[in-house]
């Protein structure tokens, strides 16, 4: 029988269940000392009941990761907010990718890890450097609405930025870190998420960021959004399917900045001219087209000659090597994988995502547990995809998403503000090209544009899964940091 004293209790309100553990790492320069702090962060929201202050409710409960230096000086030590995209990603692929004192092994394109993968230390990290607070927006990881909230509220555009402005604002203020040179990191649609914060927290907490690291940018859903009427994808996609034909061989032995540098100028001037004449290209310039087009991309002339010049990226993807039954990765082009149908133009999955999500999900769950000491039994969301499908762009009701206002809006009001972005010649999601395009765009003064520095590398979205990207791009984000610091 239920004890009938607990019916109508009102039930406790969530709490704050952050773990603390003591750590050491050796990296190059030495050993590190540091403090792992994990768990969930209640967020509270002030409410207001018919014009009169109701009390700070509890609205989510946050999952972070933080790590800071022992006995380090708050006043000079950088600190830098970290977090993926999706939307719907948890903070895992750059926590235990890059930036983290732990890194799961997860292998490469053609030498993958087997199950049940490893964890080992990297001397690399960021922490090195920084101090770090890794990110999971709510739904995902093990972040979470409360009882009574509903988490459609907060997948969404505007919704996802307050909330994870204000547990970076939270967090800065417990910890003792207003003067503490800031940095926000973001991947993928995180970089979406950054270019908004930028402006957010000036504008809502005066809180001004020394740096933006963007990897895998997509800060102008134009830019890649196959969509009737617009052309730009298709030309900003031309350079990376010019770079997968040359990884897969199509080439020869040509050198991958020669493909480029042929990819890029057809795709700057020639092939934008092409789509615009519409029906008024001539015979003669569309064969033209047709042929230099299927020279860089590997494609059969027939093919892009059908498809009207204008090949959508999964299109691309699984018709590049479809004469060898392999479809190649959108995340990352460099991997393949087979198909139960190689007639269609879509494929099962993607196997760049699905070849990497295992490793780095067995690793988070033991980490946390082991090693870092936190008990949760809730499954830890590395990719929501209740988050995903549901995910609101309200804000740009008949319009495109965009955050390339809101950015420059943040680095002219704050022109100390220092904005690295990585890029990956094999993403297939966000190319490089795309992301040369939209920074081009960008609506700032001539003094501001030196602000901006980019990094390539020779892999995908995620480019630290390739050994030698990895090690070149812990380098150049540690120099970022130690620049951009100002100290």
């Amino acid at each position: 029988m239920a004890d009938t004293q607990d019916e109508g209790r009102t039930p406790p309100e969530p709490t704050d269940d952050l773990v603390t553990t003591s750590h050491t790492l050796t990296t190059g320069s030495g050993k590190l000392d540091y403090t792992a702090t994990t768990g969930r962060l209640v967020v509270r929201k002030e409410v207001l009941t018919d014009g009169a202050f109701d009390g700070h409710l509890p609205k989510a409960e946050v999952f972070l990761t933080a790590y800071t230096l022992d006995d380090a000086d708050a006043a000079t030590r950088p600190v830098t907010f970290a977090f993926n995209g999706g939307p719907g990603s948890a903070s895992v692929w750059l926590h235990l990718g890059l930036f983290g004192p732990r890194r799961a092994v997860c292998g490469d394109a053609g030498s993958l890890e087997p199950p049940p993968y490893r964890l080992v230390d990297n001397p690399e990290s960021l922490l090195e450097h920084s101090d770090l607070v890794f990110i999971d927006p709510v739904g995902t990881g093990y972040s979470r609405a409360t009882k009574s909230e509903k988490p459609a509220d907060y997948h969404g555009f505007g919704a996802d930025i307050e909330s994870v402005g204000e547990v970076i604002r939270l967090w800065t203020t417990r910890n003792g870190r207003w003067l503490s040179p800031k940095f926000v990191a973001g991947e993928s649609y995180g970089t979406t998420r950054a270019g908004g914060l930028a402006q957010h927290l000036q504008q809502r907490h005066g809180m001004y960021l020394n740096g933006l690291i963007l990897i895998s940018a997509v800060l102008d859903f134009a830019s890649l959004d196959f969509t009737t009427g617009n052309d730009l994808p298709y030309v900003t996609f031309l350079p990376t399917y010019a770079a997968l034909a040359h990884y897969h061989g199509l080439h020869g032995d040509r050198p991958l900045a020669d493909v480029l540098a042929d990819a890029e100028e057809f795709a700057g001037r020639d092939y934008p001219w092409a789509l615009a004449q519409g029906s008024r290209l001539s015979e003669q310039d569309r064969a033209a087209t047709v042929a230099r087009f299927a020279a860089l991309t590997g494609l059969a002339e027939d093919y892009v000659d059908r498809v009207d010049m204008r090949v959508e990226h999964v299109r691309f993807y699984t018709e590049l090597l479809r004469n060898r039954r392999q479809v190649v990765g959108r995340l990352d082009g460099r991997f393949t994988g087979w198909d139960p149908d190689y007639g269609r133009e879509h494929w099962e999955d993607d196997p760049s995502f699905t070849a990497l999500r295992g490793a780095y999900t067995a690793a988070l769950n033991h980490y946390v547990r082991a090693e870092l000491e936190y008990p949760n039994d809730l499954p830890y969301e590395t990719l929501s995809e209740a988050a995903a499908e549901g995910w609101s762009y309200k804000e740009f009701e008949n319009s495109h998403v965009t955050v390339t206002d809101k950015l420059g809006a943040a680095m002219r009001a704050n022109p100390h503000l220092k904005v690295h972005v990585a890029s990956g010649y094999h993403d297939g999601a966000t190319p490089y090209f795309a992301t040369e395009h939209v920074l081009a765009h960008l609506q700032l003064p001539a003094g501001l544009r030196s602000n901006i520095e980019v990094a390539y590398y020779e892999a995908g979205h995620m480019m630290y899964v390739h050994e030698p990207s990895r090690l070149k791009q812990s380098n150049d984000i540690a120099a970022f940091i130690r620049a951009a610091a100002n100290r």
